[in-house]
């Protein structure tokens, strides 16, 4: 079974030091096989049968923090990335929040904080924002989690389009 791994709250602002090389090191001792991992914001793409929780307390073990992980198989992050309502959107304009479960998306403060510029499409597995003014200046963008009552982590088309090509 080939997974993803999208890991939240490592590397930012000098918090939750984990380098990539030191991911795929735990995630070849607790099993993980053919581990790919992709640029610092903790991208991994792997062939077995791990379990959010484990990765996140052999990390904890090894780091001493506790970061958020979600795992997806490869067949839902394909399906979520497929489903993409602006296929034609530049790579780092478009960005895809990867929801951690079920969740009801609040669409009417949505409407208030987006910008004329900005589009959102929800999905039943994830939420996409098109920002082509930029993601950091989008009210709308620092809020989406909230909106969706839970746990999700942002990746840009162009980071989603790379461990696409990993997972082959």
């Amino acid at each position: 079974m080939v997974q993803v791994i999208l890991l939240r709250g490592i590397n930012v602002g000098g918090h939750g030091k984990l380098p990539m090389a030191e991911l795929k090191e735990i995630l070849l001792v607790l099993g993980a096989l053919d581990v790919q991992t992709y640029i610092q914001s903790g991208n991994a793409v792997f062939e077995g049968a791990l379990n959010p929780d484990e990765i996140a307390n052999a990390i904890e073990t090894a780091k001493g923090f506790r970061p958020r992980v979600l795992l997806l198989s490869a067949e839902r992050f394909q399906t979520i990335a497929a489903e993409n309502p602006v296929p034609d959107a530049v790579g780092n304009q478009l960005h895809i929040w990867f929801a951690a479960g079920p969740f009801e998306f609040d669409h009417i403060t949505a409407e208030t904080l987006r910008k004329p510029s900005e589009r959102i499409e929800v999905s039943e597995n994830a939420i996409y924002l098109h920002a082509p003014d930029g993601i950091g200046r989008s009210k709308l963008a620092e809020k989406i989690e909230k909106l969706a009552g839970v746990d999700c982590t942002a990746r840009n088309f162009n980071t989603v389009n790379k461990l696409l090509g990993m997972i082959g």
